[in-house]
């Protein structure tokens, strides 16, 4: 049991692990790499969910049910059915915990280049720009838009 509790508050920890996708946020390695800039407008602007792409929570909770499910009966068929049970379960509670843990909310632009190129970008909440706003989008990773 208390190998179950020790994989559960390691699936929290790892799914508060979420990157920060706000425009403010740089990581070291993206400091003092130049990056490509072009002017552009706000087409539109929509509030989406971003939510982690990694499956460390489905993984360990799938680890911690089968080894909890395990446990569980005697005899070895007993023992193979329920950690077979145990990491199904253990693996869809993960999953489920990791996703409401990790989920944030984020802008998703579509914006036109001043050359007539049309480009969606989904960033952080930290800065809102509106639709007709004059912004520039920094080409990279990850890609930003600011306004100027």
């Amino acid at each position: 049991m208390k190998k179950i509790f020790t994989t559960l508050a390691a699936i929290t920890v790892l799914s508060a692990c979420q990157a920060d996708i706000n425009t403010n946020q740089y990581g070291t390695s993206s400091v003092g790499r130049a990056a490509a800039a072009s002017p552009c407008s706000v087409i539109s602007v929509r509030q989406v969910n971003v939510k982690s792409d990694n499956n460390a929570g489905m993984l360990l909770g799938a680890v911690a049910g089968g080894v909890g499910g395990y446990a569980i009966g005697s005899g070895k068929t007993a023992h193979n059915l329920g950690a077979i049970g145990g990491a199904a379960l253990g693996g869809y509670a993960g999953d489920k915990a990791q996703g409401a843990l990790s989920s944030q909310t984020g802008y998703e632009y579509v914006v036109r280049l001043d050359n007539g190129q049309v480009m969606t970008l989904t960033q952080g909440t930290d800065v809102l720009l509106s639709p007709g706003q004059r912004c520039m989008i920094l080409l990279g990773n990850p890609s930003r838009l600011i306004a100027y």
